[in-house]
């Protein structure tokens, strides 16, 4: 018996990767998968549905239920489509897991409107627009008196939480994503939903660039940045296991998981009435009286 059985699960952006393999695992453990893909380069462009495709042959030929879904994400009407199609075709949806995503990586001061705009609607739109139809259909089992118990699993990135150079709008929108992650924790609780997200480091086709060869596998060697390592954490997440678990961002890399916390203060001044900006600059030091070598630079 796997940890998923009877489970319905959505996984975005599942045609390669991390999503592909999300897909396989969350399939092999029991769970009947819609697979969504638009089929797209990396950048957005064009739309192929053959991975896709071939993640759901592949499911099927394993012994597991997988249907295929070629909605934009990213628009409203496609995830509205998409969570119908989940429920239409097997009952219900007990897990989305938002993982679509396209790269435009360059340097703000080259950054087109549109290099700005894609990157955003797809990464950010594109997890809110599923996670609002879910959670319109969860909130709406819940308030007619059924027990629900549904995951949304998201896919952040050590970007949005520590900024990347060239990539302001991948890393805008993957730190949107971690915020939205806690709202929708907070928001969802109550209609017994957990909301929680990875933050993933593995080759994929967005990655290989910026890893090159540090990422190539090693025959006889672990593969720490096959996209396979990332699975595990998802199905687990997904799992009633992990019903106590929401609002929690996940660092995985690897065989190691680090589980992160959010904005805290580096440093504090405090006093019953207003600075002004000489007395500030004068006490700049003990602001950050925490780092003794100077400012922190970029620490976090």
């Amino acid at each position: 018996m796997g940890m998923l059985d009877g489970k319905i699960a959505i996984v975005t952006g599942a045609g390669r990767g991390i999503g592909r393999e999300e897909a396989l695992l969350l399939a092999a453990e029991g769970a009947k998968v819609i697979v969504n893909d638009v089929g797209a380069a990396r950048d957005g462009a064009g739309t192929d549905k053959h991975p896709a495709e071939q993640t759901v042959e592949d499911i099927k030929a394993a012994g597991g239920e997988a249907a295929l879904n070629a909605d934009d994400v990213s628009s409203w009407s496609g995830a509205e489509s998409l969570i119908a199609q989940a429920v239409d075709t097997w009952g219900r949806l007990d897990i989305l897991v938002n993982n679509a995503g396209i790269l435009r990586d360059t340097m703000s001061f080259n950054m087109s409107e549109s290099d700005w705009d894609d990157v955003i609607r797809v990464h950010l739109k594109g997890h809110f627009a599923p996670s609002h139809f879910a959670a319109v259909y969860w909130r709406s089992r819940s308030k007619a008196g059924e027990q629900v118990s549904a995951r949304i699993i998201n896919t952040s990135s050590e970007a949005g939480l520590y900024g990347n150079a060239g990539q302001a709008n991948y890393s805008a929108a993957k730190a949107g994503i971690a915020s939205m992650t806690w709202v929708l924790a907070r928001e969802l609780e109550r209609y017994g939903v957990t909301a929680n997200a990875i933050a993933p480091r593995a080759r994929t086709r967005m990655t290989e660039d910026l890893f090159g060869d540090m990422a190539k596998s090693e025959e006889g060697k672990f593969d720490v940045f096959s996209p396979a390592n990332v699975a595990p954490v998802v199905a687990f997440l997904a799992s009633d296991e992990a019903a106590d678990v929401t609002g929690q961002i996940f660092v995985v890399y690897g065989g190691s998981i680090y589980a992160m916390g959010g904005f805290h203060p580096v440093g504090t001044l405090e006093r019953d009435n207003r600075w002004t900006p000489k007395e500030l600059a004068e006490a700049k030091a003990k602001l950050f009286a925490e780092h003794p070598s100077g400012l922190p630079k970029f620490s976090f």
